[in-house]
């Protein structure tokens, strides 16, 4: 079962199709994700002159291909594979590989909660989709934030935590991790302890779930920060935020610093 799709795709919309047969004029294909055939016609297999169009595809080779013109009365889809780009094919590829692996992820949750799958779609997938835009991406936050990314969107509990158990499980995060030093100071009597103060704001800023900031002495009065979060564009922001934190917690208690960014 997979999530809710138009039963023809549109003009304009990239497929994955398996190639199933092939004449002299062209090959007629399986689209994959509607359950349809449709053709490829030999002057849309290349820009240049095919002689031989076995040389281009062969018998139950999947291709990303672009739909041409949609017949839904005949049941006629007519397709090209020379008008799609390397870069295309290659975003098609990974967004089918995700959702076919996303919906593996949902049957896995529904064996393991012995809830049926047609009521982990109906009450979780949907929601997800609609949410993040696609299934897997949904499942990736969900991986991160833990159980709390789909009680927010209204997932009952029972089916939030099923979920979350075998997206945890099964998605692999890669997080992003970028650092600094901190030269703190402080010639007050109690300075050390307003410097591990000073550190500990630094740690407690408000920031999204899944990242991480953590600090380690390197030799005083020189501190390292770290800042693990799923992209650089969010990393630098926390590591900004967090650096000023400390510095201006430090300054207003009578010390010093200095932040320098580390490659």
């Amino acid at each position: 079962m997979a999530l809710k799709k138009p039963e023809w795709p549109e003009r304009g919309d990239l497929v994955i199709a398996t190639i199933k047969s092939i004449t002299s004029y062209g090959t007629y294909v399986t689209l994959d994700e509607y359950d349809k055939e449709g053709l490829l016609h030999i002057s849309e297999v290349s820009s240049g002159w095919v002689r031989n169009i076995r040389s281009f595809v062969r018998e139950g080779q999947k291709v990303v291909l672009k739909v041409l013109r949609v017949d839904a009365e005949k049941r006629h889809v007519n397709l090209s594979l020379r008008r799609v780009t390397k870069r295309e094919r290659r975003e098609k590829i990974l967004y089918w590989k995700r959702d076919r692996k996303a919906e593996s992820l949902l049957r896995s949750a529904s064996e393991k909660s012995k809830i049926p799958i047609e009521e982990i779609y109906e009450k979780a997938g949907f929601k997800i989709e609609e949410t993040f835009g696609r299934l897997y991406e949904g499942l990736e936050k969900t991986a991160i934030d833990g159980v709390e990314a789909l009680l927010e969107i209204g997932v009952p509990e029972d089916i939030a935590a099923a979920v979350a158990e075998v997206a945890k499980e099964k998605i692999k995060i890669s997080l992003v991790k970028i650092k600094g030093t901190l030269e703190l100071r402080c010639t007050k009597p109690n300075g050390v302890i307003l410097i591990r103060e000073s550190l500990l704001s630094a740690q407690k800023i408000e920031k999204p779930r899944g990242t991480k900031v953590q600090v380690s002495v390197v030799a005083p009065p020189r501190y390292r920060i770290e800042v693990s979060a799923e992209n650089y564009k969010d990393a630098e922001k926390i590591l900004e935020k967090a650096t000023n934190t400390a510095l201006k917690h430090l300054t207003k208690a009578g010390g010093q610093g200095v932040f320098k960014r580390e490659k």
